[in-house]
C-alpha cells in the first residue's frame, strides 16, 4: 500500500501488438479474459499540458485482484506511452491507483511534488492523470477516478476472471 495513493489496483504494460499479448497472457499465462477496446477516443486528452489526439487500443483482464491493463498507441501523437517506448521495447508502464475524491488526490498528489504529465477522460467513467516527478524515468502512477462507474467496470472485469475456462478469451463488449 502506497501511503499516498492507498492501494494499488492495476499494473498497466505499453505494447506494440496488443492482440499478441492478449494470446500470451491468455495462452501462456492463464490470464483472462481479455475485454478489449480497438481505437479508444479520448477528445480531451493532454499531453504535458498540450492537447494530443492519441489513438489508443487497451485491454483490461484481471490476475487474482489485480487488473492488468494492456496499452497500445496506434498513431505518433505524443504521448507517455510513446515516450516508454523511446526507452523499452515494451513493459510495465504504470501502476495504478483508485480513488473516490480525484480532486483531493490529485491535489495531494501535487503537494507531494508529483506533476501530470498527461490526462484525460474516460468517457462517462471520470478522469485519469498519469503523473510523474521532474527527475524521474521508468514506471509512473496513474491515478484513477472509481466514483463514475469505473468501479463497477472493473468488478465486472474482475468477476469474469474468477474461474475463467479459458474459452473467450477475447472479448469487445464490456461487462457492464
Amino acid at each position: 500500500m502506497s501511503r499516498i495513493f492507498g492501494n494499488l489496483i492495476q499494473i498497466g504494460y505499453v505494447v506494440v501488438d496488443i492482440e499478441a499479448a492478449m494470446h500470451h497472457w491468455a495462452e501462456e499465462l492463464g490470464v483472462g479474459p481479455w475485454f478489449y477496446i480497438e481505437h479508444l477516443s479520448v477528445p480531451d486528452f493532454m499531453y504535458m499540458g498540450k492537447p494530443s489526439s492519441v489513438d489508443l487500443s487497451l485491454a483490461m483482464a484481471n490476475s487474482g485482484a489485480m487488473q492488468i491493463e494492456l496499452i497500445q498507441q496506434n498513431n505518433q501523437a505524443s504521448s507517455m506511452y510513446l515516450d516508454f517506448l523511446e526507452n523499452a521495447p515494451e513493459g510495465v508502464q504504470h501502476l495504478g491507483y483508485g480513488t473516490y475524491d480525484f480532486a483531493a488526490a490529485l491535489k495531494e498528489a501535487r503537494a507531494a511534488g508529483y506533476i501530470v504529465a498527461q490526462q484525460g477522460t474516460g468517457g462517462s467513467r471520470g478522469p485519469f492523470a498519469y503523473l510523474d516527478t521532474e527527475d524521474h524515468v521508468g514506471t509512473v502512477v496513474e491515478l484513477i477516478d472509481l466514483a463514475h462507474g469505473r468501479k463497477e467496470l472493473f468488478a465486472g472485469i474482475a468477476a469474469a476472471a474468477r474461474g475463467w475456462d479459458g474459452k473467450d478469451p477475447i472479448r469487445t463488449k464490456l461487462p457492464i
